[in-house]
């Protein structure tokens, strides 16, 4: 553990319990670390309204990766700062949409931005609330997507009948490319800017910070997360991740209803303890 400076987590399914809260002992062991003088920095799929809820429950007050990447928040005044955001091309989202349409016909779309959503009407009937934490019935709604309303930097997609994953699975099989294709676990498919992942937006921060990538530790459960993890100097992952990301890990922790995050944080702000003691 020494020589760790950043440790990057995912937030569903690793840092957040089944039941989508962050525990006390969580809170109390990010706090620990930062104490120690380690950055810990959120790396998720959610969009910045959630991800401002997550932090006001447990006085996080770091940096996050949100949007799989494509945008980067600073959460240091309890407000989330934009700092940078990576927008898909117009052009590139018009084209993908259209391929997708063709392979997959009945397959319905929402664009979201670093600050709006806006969903296909038949993509809003086939919401809950959990899936993007907006209220179904409150979503903005367009028969004309992509939008020009703002910087578009995700693109969602999904089916009455397929699974999220069988949608990415058929889409990477035929090569569709212009876009970073990726699933969460979620029942929807999504898609970033060419290049865009939670590597790459960890590796901006690390370049800001002077921080080496084998400096860095990520936990991550789900395929959204392999990016960060094989870029990452120690990659974690927590019992209850998906079996192509089990095989990744340098070390599997315990699940993340067992608090296996904060287990990780807790023995490493120790050990920086020790090294500064030393």
């Amino acid at each position: 553990m020494t020589g760790i400076r950043m440790f990057a987590t995912d937030l569903d399914g690793t840092l957040l319990r089944s039941d989508r809260t962050i525990s006390a002992r969580t809170a109390e062991a990010m706090a620990g670390a930062r104490a120690a003088g380690i950055e810990v920095v959120w790396a998720t799929a959610r969009a910045r309204h959630s991800v401002h809820e997550l932090a006001q429950s447990c006085g996080f007050r770091g940096k996050a990766v949100c949007a799989n990447g494509a945008v980067l928040l600073d959460l240091a005044d309890g407000t989330p700062e934009i700092i940078e955001t990576v927008s898909i091309d117009t052009g590139a989202a018009d084209a993908v949409m259209a391929q997708i349409r063709d392979l997959i016909p009945g397959v319905v779309f929402a664009n979201v931005g670093a600050t709006r959503f806006v969903a296909e009407p038949a993509y809003a009937a086939l919401c809950t609330f959990a899936d993007h934490h907006r209220h179904p019935h409150e979503m903005e709604l367009s028969d004309s997507l992509p939008t020009g309303i703002e910087a578009m930097v995700k693109i969602v997609a999904r089916h009455p009948e397929l699974a999220g994953a069988q949608l990415y699975r058929t889409a990477v099989a035929v090569g569709i490319t212009g876009v970073e294709l990726t699933h969460s676990g979620a029942a929807y498919m999504e898609m970033a800017a060419q290049g865009v992942s939670k590597a790459s937006a960890l590796a901006r921060l690390c370049a800001l910070d002077g921080i080496d990538l084998s400096q860095v530790a990520a936990a991550g459960d789900a395929l959204n997360d392999v990016a960060m993890l094989t870029w990452a100097g120690t990659a974690l992952v927590p019992a209850n991740a998906v079996p192509e990301v089990i095989a990744l890990a340098d070390r599997v922790l315990p699940s993340n209803d067992e608090d296996g995050v904060a287990a990780y944080l807790e023995e490493l702000a120790g050990s920086a303890q020790r090294d500064s003691a030393s």
